[in-house]
């Protein structure tokens, strides 16, 4: 559900930069006043995992679509809402820096639809009401689903109405939002078990991290675990990675008739355009030559998708891990002030 800058005006995609920046700053301002040091690390562990795991798109059977997971509400549980948006603004910024994935001028707009809802709105007030102490597998489950269900459809939402109000008039309204609302709950259903599974597993390996309690151990296993995973998902099980439009592109196509929707060209679309090719050294997660080599011989090997994996994965990391390092030294340096 990356948003492209041909579906955005300048003056939408300007203001939610606005909004997406200041949720940015407000966040960075309360996790500063927390003292959870143990989160750090696994900002920057679960950030590449979900960097990894957005690369996997799998169908939707007998739609012709595909989805990836949002990861929003996973980080949401694990890490705070505040953590977890900083750390979802750090993967959306790199995926649209280095490797062209979602607008720049669009920036704004999708770090707002996948890490706004899901963890100051699906989070806090869908998943920990149904969740309780977080000890029921089936009250967790349920959440899992409500609240991943429901963060993917305000987001699916909220990007027909971004569209709406940039003028998009080959977009209709109510045309756009009947197709994005149906195949966007599918996708968060999927979403849901997947979340359901990876709290599943850190309930029986450290189950603290899922009572928002301070672990009495740092947690290596799960930090490892999650780390391996992050690797092996970007580095190989992407290959696999379905090629059917995602729900955003399979909705446009089905509202358009255009598969190749381009939108309406502008000196402003121009200039974010050409500063986006300048950043991004991996665009479409692959080498143009390996793309190619990979068509010719039918292999679903790709060495760029294998490096764009692995170093995306690295580099959200350390992006993620030194923000939150960094936002406790402040915190400290509050203190002995």
């Amino acid at each position: 559900m990356h948003m492209s800058d041909a579906l955005l005006s300048p003056v939408v995609g300007g203001a939610f930069w606005i909004a997406g920046g200041s949720l940015i700053a407000i966040s960075a301002k309360k996790i500063a006043t927390e003292n959870d040091q143990l989160k750090t690390p696994l900002m920057g562990v679960m950030g590449a995992f979900i960097f990894a795991a957005q690369m996997i798109n799998f169908s939707i059977p007998g739609t012709g679509s595909s989805g990836h997971l949002g990861g929003g509400l996973l980080l949401a549980v694990l890490l705070g809402p505040y953590r977890a948006f900083i750390t979802m603004a750090s993967i959306l910024i790199i995926q649209c820096l280095f490797f062209a994935d979602g607008g720049l001028l669009a920036l704004g707009c999708n770090i707002f639809n996948l890490a706004f809802y899901s963890a100051f709105i699906a989070y806090p007030i869908i998943f920990s009401k149904i969740a309780g102490d977080r000890q029921n597998p089936f009250k967790l489950g349920v959440a899992s689903l409500s609240a991943a269900g429901a963060g993917l459809l305000m987001g699916a939402f909220s990007v027909v109405i971004q569209t709406l109000l940039s003028g998009i008039t080959e977009l209709p309204f109510t045309t756009f939002v009947l197709f994005m609302l149906p195949i966007h709950l599918a996708i968060g259903i999927v979403e849901g078990l997947v979340t359901w599974g990876v709290l599943a597993f850190v309930q029986k390996t450290e189950p603290a991290l899922l009572l928002s309690a301070k672990p009495a151990a740092f947690p290596r296993l799960t930090i490892a675990v999650f780390t391996l995973t992050a690797l092996l998902t970007g580095g190989i099980i992407s290959w696999f990675a379905s090629a059917d439009p995602d729900g955003l592109e399979w909705s446009m196509a089905k509202t358009t008739g255009d598969e190749a929707f381009t939108g309406k060209k502008d000196t402003v679309k121009e200039f974010f355009e050409g500063l986006q090719e300048k950043t991004a050294f991996l665009p479409d997660y692959s080498f143009k030559s390996a793309t190619e080599a990979s068509s010719a011989t039918g292999s679903p090997v790709n060495t760029g998708t294998s490096v764009s994996g692995i170093v995306g994965s690295l580099s959200v990391l350390a992006v993620a891990g030194l923000t939150g390092a960094v936002l406790g030294r402040k915190r400290r340096s509050g203190e002995t002030a």
